[in-house]
């Protein structure tokens, strides 16, 4: 399978695709709550070099079971700063919101109220959709459902932004009415080409709406939140509140980022916000079966490779690590981008593991690298928290 996965590298989409950023400067640890227990020692040194290499400057969490082996805060908050960067702190989840909602999703499958594979017309039977008569909840957390995407139409902002994220929500030109609306392509039946976009998701969010009668927002608070606990996961609101404006800003080429978009109009797609210890406490309702019965979450997690391994809302792939003796790990790998904002959500079900990472800057992307690539910071932190494990 190892094989297999560099041998589709050309076939994965540009969202996991990037490249190791190298920089001399050293990052600031500045809290730490170790296990005391038994669980496999860390490769510190390679750790610190993985850290140092990339300039990091964001929070590091690596759990296993529900034991926390590591938490790192590192860097500054704000380039040229003198104020650290602190754990427990709000972020933005981005797209890991995704994962979010293909969860509750898959939560209305083992309740039989949705079948993955009919159209989305037997859900919104008013949908404007093209090929709402084929498309199906499947292609839509899978990418291939063929909508249009805000890049190709929206006028750009002098940041580079598309109207579709800085729109007043609830207008025509932003979430399921946009969505909605002809590609302005050459027309291509569902399934189409694998392309990632923001829209499958905000399609899905409005099917679950339907099925459920209840808004997005509840359906968070109902079936994530408020059962698991979490007390900072939330949408962020069209009007900034206190908890939003609490949460991490970005930064770009040492600048504060754009304040062109709207974070609210990512919507099912990229609107969740919450801290890393939330962000755990989800991952691991999912490991251990308290958001999912198996079968629904095996299916969730079944990467294609004729996809670049996307799975449903998130990628779900084997990997070689180097210096593991050639052992090799099962990954399932959600990444969250919003402007100057990256987070890196790993879940290793083989080893009852988790790794997370935030960045506010905007050259993130490029240094956490790609695993399948065996280069960047996010696969040396890897290396670091898994070869003795493996």
């Amino acid at each position: 399978m190892f094989t297999q996965v560099r041998a589709a590298a050309r076939a994965l989409p540009r969202c996991i695709l990037g490249a190791l950023l190298v920089s001399i400067m050293a990052p600031i640890a500045v809290a730490q709550t170790p296990d005391t227990g038994t669980a496999p020692a860390i490769n510190e040194p390679r750790l610190a070099a993985a850290i140092k290499a990339a300039d990091f400057a964001g929070t590091l969490l690596i759990a296993r079971g529900d034991r926390i082996l590591l938490e790192r805060a590192y860097g500054m908050a704000e380039p040229g700063g003198t104020a650290p960067h602190r754990l427990g702190r709000i972020w933005r989840w981005a797209s890991v919101t995704k994962q979010v909602t293909a969860t509750i999703a898959m939560q209305e499958v083992a309740a039989g109220r949705l079948d993955l594979d009919q159209p989305i017309a037997r859900y919104l039977p008013r949908s404007r959709a093209p090929h709402a008569d084929t498309l199906t909840s499947r292609m839509l957390m899978q990418h291939v459902s063929g909508l249009r995407h805000a890049d190709d139409f929206a006028p750009q902002d002098n940041d580079g932004w598309a109207y579709f994220y800085r729109a007043p929500l609830g207008s025509p030109e932003t979430g399921v009415i946009w969505c909605e609306g002809p590609t302005g392509k050459p027309d291509k039946v569902p399934p189409a080409d694998f392309r990632y976009g923001d829209c499958d998701f905000i399609m899905m969010g409005a099917v679950l709406e339907a099925i459920t009668g209840k808004t997005y927002a509840a359906l968070v608070e109902e079936r994530i939140a408020k059962p698991l606990g979490l007390r900072t996961v939330g949408l962020f609101p069209e009007a900034p509140s206190p908890i939003s404006r609490s949460a991490i800003k970005g930064f770009d080429g040492g600048k504060p980022e754009s304040r062109a978009f709207h974070l609210a109009n990512f919507g099912p797609a990229g609107a969740l916000y919450g801290t890393t210890h939330d962000l755990l406490a989800f991952d691991r309702a999912l490991m251990s079966g308290k958001l999912l019965p198996p079968a629904q979450r095996a299916e969730m997690w079944t990467g294609q490779p004729r996809y670049g391994y996307a799975a449903l809302g998130q990628w779900s792939y084997d990997v070689a690590l180097s210096g593991c003796e050639g052992a090799g790990v099962h990954l399932v790998e959600r990444r969250g981008h919003i402007g100057g904002v990256s987070l890196r959500n790993i879940i290793i079900p083989e080893l009852d593991m988790v790794v997370i990472m935030t960045w506010n800057r905007g050259n993130a992307e490029e240094a956490f690298g790609e695993v399948w690539q065996q280069a960047g910071l996010t696969h040396d932190v890897l290396a670091a928290a898994l070869c003795k494990s493996l």
